[in-house]
């Protein structure tokens, strides 16, 4: 992370005792709560297909594979079950499935059970809160990465093959990292909480764009308060070091460009949109660096009101007074 060792270590107790913090506050007591989410790994079946006619039956008995998860695929069922019969029978996705396999070998331990734990935390917060199928595919890319609604994941395995696979998405190079089957249930997590999270549409400042992902991003780590802070947000742990001991600075960015309250979609872009830098702040911040101070505000919130319920925290629409309440201006604390 750091060049000098002793800032190394200092850097590595800060976010020990940070990360401890944390984890003892949202730890709760989830023992007794029982839930039901099959997973049904849909690839094996796809496989075993010997024909157009059984990948088209395959895709009958299974409706909202069509429905929703190849929506980029023109065309009818007879085409598609045609298009993916080619694709199961190229030798290449062939040997790229047999090494997915492999990869997810430990798939119950980094996916199942992570997403399992996630939503019965999920119970303890919200009882009333639906609980989803577990889909898996795997298709060469055919497919979307995840579809999420509140009854069904579809998690394309292909996607999140990580650097030992053969075959990576066709994404940026600073997007890839994430691509890891590490980074599924934080994602689907991520996508969970908006549903949940209440905003102002009359507000459309920069500030309440930024708590907004904040919050999303707090529902996640209640959800899987095991879960590194890398994997929830999706920066590495040198961008985290470096994000955390620079946020003096790059708060200071904000507030001396008056950007909080900006409404402007291009200029909001550069601090909340997908980029390798913020080049405006500097290329050691990462790009998308107002996610990452969002959670740092609705973080300090919940740091310093204890009572505070996460309930009641994702039902707050009011980005000004969440900021305001939780005197975030950059601090390191």
């Amino acid at each position: 992370m750091r060049i000098d060792n002793i800032v190394l270590l200092w850097i590595g107790i800060v976010l020990f005792a940070v990360g401890c913090r944390e984890k003892d506050r949202r730890a709760v007591d989830i023992s007794g709560i029982r839930i039901s989410m099959p997973v049904e790994r849909l690839e094996s079946e796809l496989f075993a297909c010997k024909s157009e006619a059984e990948v088209l039956d395959f895709l009958k008995r299974h409706p909202m594979l069509p429905a929703v998860y190849f929506l980029d695929l023109p065309g009818d069922t007879e085409e598609l079950a045609a298009q993916l019969y080619e694709a199961i029978s190229n030798p290449a996705l062939t040997g790229f499935k047999e090494q997915l396999d492999s990869i997810y070998a430990d798939f119950d331990q980094t996916v199942a059970h992570p997403l399992e734990n996630a939503f019965r935390h999920l119970k303890y917060y919200y009882p009333d809160g639906s609980v989803p199928r577990i889909q898996t595919m795997v298709t060469g890319f055919l497919g979307s990465d995840l579809f999420i609604s509140d009854s069904l994941v579809i998690i394309g395995l292909d996607y999140f093959g990580g650097p030992a696979a053969r075959f990576r998405p066709d994404v940026y190079a600073y997007q890839l990292g994430r691509y890891d089957r590490h980074y599924i249930a934080p994602s689907v997590m991520f996508v969970w909480a908006q549903a949940y999270n209440r905003l102002n549409p009359e507000d459309r400042t920069l500030l309440a764009d930024m708590v907004w992902y904040g919050k999303n991003f707090e529902f996640v780590k209640h959800m899987m308060p095991s879960t590194p802070d890398s994997l929830i947000i999706g920066f590495s742990q040198e961008n985290l070091a470096k994000s955390w001991n620079s946020q003096t600075d790059i708060w200071a960015h904000f507030t001396e460009n008056r950007l909080l309250y900006e409404q402007v979609e291009q200029k909001k872009q550069k601090y909340i949109g997908e980029r390798p830098f913020t080049y405006e702040i500097g290329e050691d911040v990462p790009g998308g660096i107002g996610r990452w101070v969002g959670w740092r505000i609705v973080n300090r919130l919940v740091e310093t009101q204890p009572d505070l319920r996460l309930q009641d925290l994702m039902a707050n629409d009011n980005a000004r007074r969440i900021f305001e309440d939780s005197g975030y201006k950059g601090q390191v604390d």
